[in-house]
């Protein structure tokens, strides 16, 4: 019996069966170049931390910035990502002596990315006052165009190797692999928000500079260790490197008619936006409006987890009998419907308990949605000129910005109403604190409705032509989505 046909012996299968993300590899991409490449989202990760928590909280709170200010500054990041569609487009059709299409894409997002946090903490200073100057405006034009450029990075960086991670994947592990590098993307936030929360537990103006450029020089050397020989060198004559471009408009039409692009990317924007308005307003509900102390406002993120991970084990039990992606939104968007109705009637029915069950019902309903639009993304045909960078740089775009806009207009939403309200503008009975938290959760639920119309046409059509169950159908632990 020669090797090939020698059946794997009982260990190997069970690391197989039980290892994370081994059912993500491929001969094109083994494991160990696959968790290399998976480094640049630790280093996403990494800069999402500093962008989002630890340099919110700095300026806020010990530079003392408006807080109309740091929100301008990291909606610019926000404000890039729709970009991501083109970032993708041009990573698929970069052509250079040697061959690469993203390394160069890669590169260049770490640079931009590293350098938008070296200067940033030198930036930050000149806005919170603490450095002497004559320039007007200085401190603002300074930190804008760090937060840019670390956003723009970011962007850069983790479509093109998103796109890198689907070329060398094969057909039937290629989803699994893409959302194995966003589960990426979470375990780098969490070891870095560990990691700067220690180091800034005791804030000095020189401490933030080391950690902060500390942060943007081991961005750097991830990110270089990620890339090392990830794509295969194929050598390009004069003729092809000077050959005319194609637009991307035209390949966006090729992308549009390689299936129902549009209409998904429509669905993942209004989905992403339903199910986040609510991600920094269930804890000060909790407290604010039912009276939980912080130790039992934390339990949500728990129960919110817990959901998820239920919404996970569904969606591949459906999955693999052949339940239709497309479907499996619905339901998840369903899910969400009840998930916020329980936390809508939580607070007159003064019911803790269906306070919980709306958060875990949120990860419930919000892990099928995303599970299902990853895969119908991943799945969707492309022809023509549009390619994976494309097809994943507008499934990046609608996403993130989706995410962004959300957690924007549910503390905008919740905080106008609310005065409003305890105001009397609004009538003598609407004087109630929990107003402004029911209004943003009904637009929630109003925005869950207009993703199933939206949707509807989708599943329609896997009616015509239905799926069928198989191995393709199959996912794992490594298909968990960001």
């Amino acid at each position: 019996m020669t090797d090939q046909s020698r059946p794997p012996n009982p260990l190997t299968r069970l690391t197989l069966r039980w290892m994370p993300f081994a059912d993500a590899a491929s001969e094109g991409l083994p494991l160990g170049q696959l968790l290399r490449l998976s480094l640049f989202q630790v280093s996403v990760g990494m800069a999402t931390v500093m962008l989002l928590g630890t340099l919110n909280r700095v300026m806020i709170v010990e530079l003392a910035v408006p807080a109309i200010v740091v929100a301008a500054m990291i909606a610019l990041p926000v404000l890039s990502a729709p970009f991501r569609a083109l970032l993708g487009f041009r990573s698929d059709t970069h052509r250079s002596a040697i061959g690469w299409k993203r390394v160069p894409y890669l590169w260049f997002g770490s640079l931009w990315q590293m350098g938008g946090l070296a200067v940033m903490p030198f930036a930050l200073l000149v806005l919170g006052g603490d450095v002497v100057h004559q320039i007007p405006y200085a401190g603002p034009v300074l930190a804008g165009i760090a937060f840019l450029m670390a956003g723009l990075g970011m962007h850069m960086t983790q479509t093109a190797g998103l796109a890198l991670a689907a070329d060398r994947a094969d057909d039937a592990t290629r989803p699994r692999v893409v959302a194995l590098l966003y589960v990426m993307f979470l375990i780098g936030m969490g070891i870095s928000a560990l990691v700067i929360g220690a180091l800034l537990s005791s804030y000095s103006d020189l401490r933030l500079v080391r950690v902060v450029q500390g942060a943007a020089l081991a961005t750097l050397i991830i990110n270089i260790v990620a890339l090392w020989k990830q794509e295969r060198v194929r050598p390009m004559s004069r003729e092809e490197r000077e050959a005319p471009r194609p637009k991307f408009s035209e390949a966006w039409d090729d992308y549009a008619r390689g299936g129902d692009a549009g209409r998904l990317l429509a669905v993942v924007f209004l989905g992403t936006l339903a199910f986040n308005m609510q991600d920094v307003l269930l804890e000060p509900y909790g407290g604010e409006i039912l009276g939980l102390p912080v130790a039992a406002t934390t339990l949500l993120t728990a129960g919110w987890a817990a959901g998820a991970l239920a919404g996970f084990a569904l969606a591949a039990r459906w999955l693999g009998r052949g339940l239709d992606p497309c479907r499996m939104a619905a339901r998840g968007i369903l899910v969400g419907i009840a998930a916020f109705s329980a936390v809508i009637f939580a607070a007159p029915l003064g019911s803790t308990a269906l306070f919980y069950a709306g958060a875990a019902l949120i990860g419930l309903g919000g892990g099928l949605f995303s599970v299902s639009t990853l895969t119908a993304a991943m799945t969707m045909p492309v022809a023509g000129l549009a390619g994976r960078g494309l097809a994943l740089g507008a499934w990046g775009a609608a996403q993130a910005t989706a995410a962004g806009l959300a957690i924007a207009a549910g503390g905008g939403i919740r905080d106008i109403v609310h005065h409003a309200a305890m105001a009397g503008r609004l009538g003598e009975a609407l004087v109630q604190p929990s107003l402004g938290y029911s209004v943003v959760y009904h637009t929630e639920i109003a925005l869950l409705f207009a993703t199933l119309i939206v949707l509807g046409p989708l599943v329609r059509l896997t009616v015509i032509t239905p799926r069928h169950p198989g191995t393709d159908g199959k996912i794992g632990l490594a298909d968990l989505p960001a």
